[in-house]
C-alpha cells in the first residue's frame, strides 16, 4: 500500500496508543487504580478516558456521527476518568482497543478533507473544521496521555520507557 497521509497519521496514532498499554503492561490492578499525581487521576482511569472521551467521542461521534455514540455521550452523565469498580483492567484495556480498531475501521475510508458529521454545541463557538484535525488532535491527546503514564509509572515502581526514535 502507498504511504499516504492518513496511513501516516494513523501509524503515529497507533504508536501513541500502543504506548499507553505497553507503559502500563505488567502493573497489578491495585497500582492501576491507584492515583498517584494530587489530582487523583489512576491510570486505569486514563485508558477509560482515551476509551470514551477520546477514541469514542471523537472518532465515532464527532467524525462519524455515529448516532449511537452520540447518545451514549449526551446521555452517560458519568465521568470517564472513574471507571466502574466492577470493570477489570483487562476490560478497560480491551474497550480502549477496540475503540482505536473502530476508528481506524472508520477513519480508513474517510476524506481527511470532510467535515465532522456531528458537533456538540457544548463547545461554542471553538470548532475543528476536517476529520485531519480530529485525528491530529486525538494523536496530541494521546501523546500527552503517555506522557502522562510514562511519569506516573517511573513513579510507581521506577519503570522507565525510553524511545530512542
Amino acid at each position: 500500500m502507498a504511504d499516504t497521509e492518513l496511513t501516516t497519521l494513523l501509524s503515529v496514532l497507533n504508536s501513541k496508543r500502543r504506548h499507553v498499554l505497553d507503559i502500563l503492561e505488567g502493573l497489578d490492578e491495585e497500582a492501576l487504580r491507584r492515583p498517584v499525581l494530587p489530582s487523583g487521576w489512576t491510570c486505569l482511569g486514563l485508558v477509560h478516558h482515551l476509551a470514551l472521551d477520546g477514541e469514542k467521542f471523537w472518532f465515532r461521534a464527532v467524525a462519524a456521527g455515529e448516532q449511537a455514540a452520540i447518545e451514549e455521550i449526551l446521555g452517560a452523565g458519568g465521568n470517564a476518568w472513574q471507571p466502574a469498580p466492577e470493570k477489570t483492567a483487562e476490560e478497560v484495556f480491551a474497550l480502549y482497543r477496540k475503540e482505536g480498531e473502530l476508528a481506524d475501521a472508520f477513519l480508513t475510508a474517510a476524506d481527511l478533507e470532510a467535515a465532522p458529521r456531528w458537533w456538540p454545541d457544548f463547545f461554542g463557538t471553538w470548532r475543528l473544521d476536517s476529520l485531519r484535525e480530529v485525528v491530529l488532535h486525538m494523536i496530541t491527546e494521546t501523546a500527552t496521555h503517555a506522557g502522562h503514564v510514562d511519569a506516573v509509572r517511573e513513579l510507581i515502581d521506577g519503570r522507565q520507557r525510553l524511545v530512542l526514535t
